[in-house]
């Protein structure tokens, strides 16, 4: 039997840093998340895939224009238009639904606004996508109940995936790999049926596939995570961002399997963080330090300046924002924090 190939991204934030009526003239973050989920869409249209799944958080979150929604929607109905099936899992920046959903309707584009089983047929295989929202509460517990409401058990497909926005068991982030594990927002591998080909998440902005469980035994599921387009925090400044193509073989008889997957880079922007002792410096001294900061960091970092010790009035306006805006290229973002004036966490 013939394999299917797929295009799957997730955690695209479209609209974060990316006001409609910006009050000052500044390079926005915006731009570059909308420039890398327009990217993976024409690797789609370039690519020999079959249908393209998007894992959830499309945008930053549920409240915005239907201006966005409008602009988030065009690439996706592009690839519709060329024939290719789009299927697209609610997040919880979302908060679970699409806003102005009007705006997203077209014969060839999937949103799982509800537990439910979609079916295609591509290259004489069919293929069950399973799928729902996201859950915002004790989806631990009720993960099977959710599961068994899409109803994929009654359909009888060559491929099945699943679709989801979810943290499971194993998966990491952050710089100290936080690994999640027993948690009430974290699915047990163990209620993932057998059938399924793999499961297709969004969530984690880490790429990263889980074959094992958390005791090392081998899954019959494997679980990908594209991770996020772009780097959404510091948390995540060495991680490479991305999207997955892979292919599944179909068997009617155990619901295909995963055959393999290719992780596609993208050109996410280099963050920087750099610390800087300024105790009891003037604004001159501060000031030489900071511009020393800014020539060293690449033209086009997202540059996070840690400044430890008290300021003095005079120093504190080099750290402003007009000020930093005047000393730095205007391809980069610069952001300051006062260490030693942020509140503590108990």
């Amino acid at each position: 039997m013939g394999a299917v190939r797929i295009l799957f991204l997730a955690d695209t934030h479209l609209g974060f840093d990316l006001p409609q009526r910006p009050r000052i003239e500044r390079r926005r973050r915006g731009h570059d998340f909308f420039a890398n989920f327009e990217r993976a869409l024409d690797a789609a249209l370039d690519h020999d895939v079959d249908l393209v799944v998007h894992g959830g958080d499309l945008f930053y979150r549920s409240r915005i224009p239907a201006s966005l929604v409008h602009r988030a929607f065009e690439p996706l109905k592009q690839v519709a238009d060329a024939g290719l099936p789009v299927y697209l899992v609610p997040g919880n920046h979302e908060r679970s639904e699409i806003p102005y959903p009007l705006l997203a309707i077209h014969p060839q584009i999937h949103i799982f606004d509800r537990a439910t089983t979609c079916l295609a047929t591509v290259r004489g295989v069919t293929v069950a996508l399973a799928g729902f929202p996201y859950c915002r509460s004790e989806v631990r517990q009720k993960f099977p109940e959710l599961l068994q409401s899409t109803g994929w058990q009654d359909v009888h497909a060559d491929v099945n995936l699943l679709c989801v926005h979810h943290c499971f068991e194993g998966a990491t982030v952050g710089p100290a790999n936080y690994t999640f594990r027993h948690a009430s927002d974290v699915v047990r591998v163990s209620d993932i049926p057998t059938r399924f080909s793999a499961v297709l998440t969004g969530h984690v902005h880490r790429h990263q596939v889980l074959t094992k469980d958390l005791r090392g035994r081998r899954l019959a599921t494997p679980v990908l995570y594209p991770g996020s387009v772009e780097r959404t925090s510091f948390a995540e400044k060495d991680e490479a961002k991305g999207y997955v193509l892979l292919e599944c073989e179909g068997d009617n008889t155990t619901g295909g399997s995963l055959k393999k997957w290719e992780f596609c880079h993208l050109p996410a922007r280099p963050m920087m963080v750099v610390a800087l002792t300024a105790a009891g410096m003037s604004r001159v001294a501060l000031e030489s330090r900071l511009k020393r900061a800014i020539s060293e960091a690449s033209a086009d970092a997202v540059l996070q300046l840690r400044i430890h010790g008290q300021l003095t009035d005079g120093a504190r306006a080099a750290v402003t924002a007009a000020n930093l805006r005047a000393i730095a290229p205007s391809t980069m973002n610069v952001e300051v924090r006062l260490m030693d004036e942020m509140p503590s966490r108990r």
